[in-house]
């Protein structure tokens, strides 16, 4: 609420801290993982508005964070190294980035202000050019100046109900890791409005990502002091494949924090499953099941496909899960936090390939924004495992929501078909026509010339049937030499390929495989130095790569990668199916 006369606004303090600076605003939520360079404060997501401006030292003004659950890590990094902004202001809660200064705070005494503000006050504060943040209070203009004893009136968070072994995990009875993952845990409890905590049966731990020092000087901490996982733990893609990085000419000052930070996780007792697509393992949760699933595709995937529950864990507070096997009581876990915010109705396509799902993801993810959807006119069962894994990902790049419901696809979807039917509460609803997916398709292409240097498979992790598509497309036909066309998937999948013949098979077409890691963190020379265009089928990684890479990109079908990767070229036109009407 606004101060009369006075260009204050009160809103939520999410984290205590005062502060002042030049705003840097956008209406867009923006991913820092992928979007935010730890090292300088840039922002690089080429797709963004603020592409290209620093963060370091201003008070960034978004409505939220995106995408990746590694933003809390880039945070922390942001925040160990001096390159943080002076303070975050939000248009609703945001968990990720508020996370990754609760770590700070609470593992390294590092911290920045970050604040709530309603929808009008929000936009108000995102037209100003300078502001003054005192805890939850922020005032317009460069006389503001900071009181801090003014700040003691605005709105603070609720106390959640610990159980009394919440409370011997508080005060430090089961050791020092866990006292402290606790105290991160009731802290994004209370941010989350939570009232108590849950037990979840398994994780999928995200945090073994090497995003820099930071993340390597937390788990050590963690390990230092004792910290082990409670619950059956998988571990996401890490930031090499650590079987091969030195073969591969990664450099040392990479590939050793990189199988440091892995080997840490799994001296804790997480499994060494290092895959962005746990649901390829064989260990899915049951429909229903409380777990504690981090990476946003596997976020989406287990809400959405299997049906089991789970918030969009940030790196860090996953880890805080696996070690105390206990969870805030919010976001997924509770159905009304499940419902649709918003239906989009599709239009007919016939004749389109496979990557009319990943453009449907990142379309319907850039219209629900936040809200959850509820995606119409698909036909039953028309959707396979890879094509919701290919739709997951892309809607998890534009989309800050844990989940979707496709009608005749989704398991929860009949139900919540019922429950809109016999509500009276009314959900906005669009209508999806071909020139916003066209519109998508071309935001996807940067590339700008038709060579093609590089074509990138697997993001997220190939499964085994796409190996074997792959291997079929392949079949009879020549590589470019100039061409250089990488795999990545997970150790399980491979093991299985190379049982059936078909990783000879491709590494005789040309095709190399990397396991481990993932294409959001595979750098040179992997990715080899002359490269200047790149093809993948991935939405995420035709959105994120252009900023991680400095690389332009094409989108296409994995007919069209293959087709790529033997005439060297792509075309720059929009396919025929997105052109005609049907």
């Amino acid at each position: 609420m606004t101060s009369a006369g006075t260009g204050t606004y009160e809103g939520t303090c999410h984290v205590k801290g005062h502060a002042e600076g030049e705003v840097l605003a956008s209406d867009l939520e923006l991913s820092f993982f992928g979007g935010v360079d730890p090292n300088s404060g840039e922002i690089v997501d080429r797709h963004h508005p603020l592409s290209g401006q620093v963060l370091t030292d201003r008070v960034l003004v978004i409505p939220s964070g995106r995408g990746s659950c590694s933003g809390s890590a880039i945070m922390l990094e942001l925040l160990l190294n001096g390159r943080a902004p002076k303070a975050v202001i939000f248009k609703r809660n945001e968990d990720i980035l508020t996370l990754g200064v609760i770590v700070a705070e609470e593992m390294f005494g590092r911290s920045i202000p970050i604040v709530v503000l309603t929808p009008d006050d929000f936009e108000s504060v995102r037209r100003s050019e300078y502001v003054a943040v005192e805890d939850g209070r922020v005032k317009i203009g460069e006389a503001a100046g900071t009181d801090p004893e003014a700040a003691r009136a605005v709105s603070s968070l609720p106390e959640i109900q610990l159980s009394e072994t919440d409370s011997a995990f508080l005060a430090g009875r089961y050791g020092k890791a866990i006292q402290v993952a606790m105290r991160i845990i009731s802290r994004i409890s209370q941010v989350q409005g939570a009232s108590r905590l849950i037990d979840v049966t398994q994780a999928h731990v995200d945090a073994c990502i090497y995003t820099g020092p930071a993340s390597l000087k937390f788990a050590e901490k963690m390990k230092d002091w004792g910290g082990r996982v409670s619950v059956p733990t998988t571990l996401n893609a890490i930031s090499v494949d650590q079987k091969r990085w030195r073969a591969q000419g990664i450099e040392e000052s990479l590939g050793a924090p990189a199988d440091r930070l892995a080997n840490l996780y799994v001296a804790m007792g997480a499994q060494p499953t290092f895959t962005c697509a746990p649901y390829l393992l064989g260990q899915q949760p049951g429909f229903g099941a409380n777990v504690a699933w981090s990476e946003s595709n596997a976020v989406v995937f287990a809400n959405s496909v299997l049906g089991a529950r789970t918030m969009k864990y940030p790196d860090f507070l996953d880890v805080a899960v696996a070690m105390t096997g206990r969870a805030p009581l919010a976001g997924p876990y509770v159905d009304e936090h499940r419902k649709p915010g918003v239906i989009i109705e599709v239009p007919t396509f016939d004749g389109a390939d496979d990557a009319f799902f990943p453009l449907l993801g990142y379309t319907v993810g850039a219209i629900a924004g936040s809200r959850i959807p509820l995606v119409a006119g698909l036909k039953k069962n028309s959707m396979s495992l890879d094509d919701l894994k290919a739709f997951g990902a892309a809607f998890a790049t534009t989309s800050s929501a844990p989940m979707f419901h496709i009608v005749g696809v989704t398991p929860e979807a009949p139900a919540i078909l019922r429950l809109m039917e016999s509500s009276a509460e009314s959900v906005d609803r669009v209508v999806l026509d071909r020139s916003r997916l066209a519109s998508e398709w071309s935001e996807l292409n940067s590339a700008t010339q038709t060579d093609v240097d590089l074509v990138s498979l697997g993001n997220p992790h190939f499964s085994l049937t796409e190996i074997w598509k792959l291997s079929a497309l392949c079949r009879d036909r020549t590589k470019s030499e100039r061409v250089t066309l990488v795999v990545a998937t997970n150790r399980v999948v491979y093991d299985s390929a190379k049982q059936e013949g078909l990783i000879d098979q491709l590494e005789r077409f040309g095709v190399r495989f990397v396991t481990d890691t993932c294409w959001c963190m595979i750098t040179d020379p992997v990715i080899p130095p002359r490269t200047r265009t790149v093809m993948t089928n991935s939405g995420k990684y035709a959105h994120y790569g252009p900023g991680l890479t400095g690389r332009s990109f094409h989108f296409g079908s994995l007919a069209a990668c293959v087709d790529a990767a033997c005439a060297g070229t792509n075309r720059l036109s929009t396919p025929s199916w997105l052109r005609s009407e049907n």
